[in-house]
């Protein structure tokens, strides 16, 4: 199996995605008019009146908050550190790269989202890159494959990635045992994914910004007790980014692989998660462009913001000889190292939240692939709790290198998918955006009228979109 996996890993890492990855990311940037610098104080307008919703689906913000939820995790606290180890300071800035193009791309993914969007059995709305493969592109098909492939990632492996997190960093600061860990994660994880999608959104519009503003207003103190080392970290991180650090000659494309593949686990641009969390808003503006931006902004507090914390934290650490040590336990003994030992029971906090969030969004995402598949089956989704809830446990107690890898492979096979759907329909985002950048530049509220594209009316759900029904 580990060859497999290994095998998979270096074809789509090593001759696939980190091209695909950054052309999309480009192609994007360049046909919106660079609209990640452009565009760049509009995500916060945006964000601004995000907290209104209906009965139909949660706000935007909430929205945000859910994409956050699982973005911030294990891939900014642990994620950053494995990035570090493997491929040297320089990871970070590939990590930057990834992120600043991957804008793009995620206003593409999720304004999809929320134009192919439509309304399950409890009227709620579901959409995400399975819905507008089938909408948008007429192949279901498509939709199946990379359904299933989400599920694998972010249902199983990647829940099993934050519970090994979880479990190691309690581990590390408290000495617990991590099956017993594993046991309260599950139970507390089924309280919460039994609740239903809104009390998931709910729940991590509470806890999220929360503890993403303590993390990094620790993350700022860090920096200031070392403001005067600051400038050779950023010198550090550029020459070895393009290998013209003596101790990183050679290593240009371990640092680029690693910083793109952590920047991708973490800020999940063009992976095609979080348009699934998109689609579930009632966005405000009424318009798709509107989670666009919302979700573009997510992207950009993931890495930008908190990842770079993280770098900071480590790479302004003294810790002499890490060999041996990686993950999260690297990050644990960086901060106990400029604030003392209480800088590692907060790290183990902050993944507990952080990670925590991460798997009840993950499975927020991987149900609404489960009823892409099977819109009526209740028994398929009650099966695939269960299973979730394993992998939960498993991941407290099985080996992290094993985890990690597989965790590649998958959002590997998911990005390449979500990829091509998103270039092929490519067309769709360009009507959006310039509709409504048109309206903007009037001095109107955006709103989005189908029934005036009738090549996008024919494939939408019309009572969403159509003047003519909404009236």
């Amino acid at each position: 199996m580990t060859e497999v996996i290994d095998f998979i890993n270096g074809l789509l890492w090593g001759s696939v995605l980190v091209y695909l990855l950054i052309g999309t990311g480009l192609y994007f940037t360049i046909k919106l008019g660079f609209i990640q610098f452009r565009h760049f104080t509009h995500m916060f307008s945006v964000l601004a009146g995000s907290r209104k919703s209906s009965n139909e689906g949660v706000s935007s913000f909430q929205a945000l908050c859910t994409s956050l939820a699982a973005r911030v995790g294990t891939g900014n606290l642990a994620g950053v550190a494995v990035a570090i180890t493997a491929g040297g300071p320089g990871a970070v800035f590939w990590m930057w790269l990834i992120a600043v193009i991957g804008m793009a791309t995620s206003f593409a993914e999720s304004s999809l989202a929320q134009l192919f969007k439509t309304k399950d059995a409890d009227g709620n709305f579901r959409g995400g890159p399975a819905y507008y493969m089938e909408k948008g592109l007429g192949r279901r098909w498509m939709g199946v494959v990379f359904s299933i492939c989400l599920i694998v990632a972010f249902g199983l492996v990647f829940n099993a990635v934050q519970s090994d997190a979880i479990a190691n960093s309690m581990h590390n600061a408290f000495g617990f045992d991590k099956t017993i860990v594993g046991i309260v994660l599950v139970v507390f994880t089924s309280v919460i994914i039994f609740g239903g999608l809104r009390v998931i959104g709910a729940f991590a519009e509470i806890v999220v910004p929360f503890m993403a503003l303590a993390y990094i207003l620790i993350a700022f103190v860090v920096v200031a007790m070392n403001i005067s080392e600051l400038p050779a970290v950023f010198e550090l991180i550029i020459k070895s980014a393009f290998g013209l650090d003596e101790a990183a000659g050679g290593a240009l494309g371990v640092a680029m692989m690693q910083g793109i593949k952590r920047g991708l686990f973490s800020n999940e641009a063009g992976m095609g998660s979080a348009p699934n969390a998109a689609a579930s808003a009632a966005p405000f503006p009424n318009h798709p462009a509107s989670q666009g931006y919302v979700q573009m902004l997510g992207v950009f507090i993931d890495t930008i913001v908190i990842c770079t914390a993280t770098a900071s934290i480590i790479l302004l650490s003294d810790l002499g000889d890490t060999s041996g040590v990686g993950g999260i336990e690297l990050t644990q003994h960086a901060l106990s190292s400029h604030v003392g030992d209480w800088g590692g029971t907060f790290v183990a906090i902050a993944i507990l939240f952080f990670a925590f969030t991460s798997i009840v969004a993950n499975y927020s995402y991987a149900e609404t692939s489960i009823l892409f598949l099977n819109r009526d089956s209740k028994v398929m989704v009650w099966i695939f709790r269960a299973a979730v809830l394993g992998m939960v446990m498993f991941g407290a107690i099985a080996k992290s290198d094993l985890i990690w890898n597989m965790a590649d492979a998958s959002m590997g096979l998911m990005a390449l998918v979500n990829i091509i759907a998103i270039l092929m329909l490519s067309k769709y985002v360009m009507i959006v955006a310039k509709d409504y950048n048109k309206q903007l530049a009037a001095g109107k509220t955006p709103t989005f009228d189908s029934a005036e594209f009738p090549e996008i009316d024919k494939k939408i759900n019309s009572e969403i979109w159509n003047s003519k029904f909404k009236k």
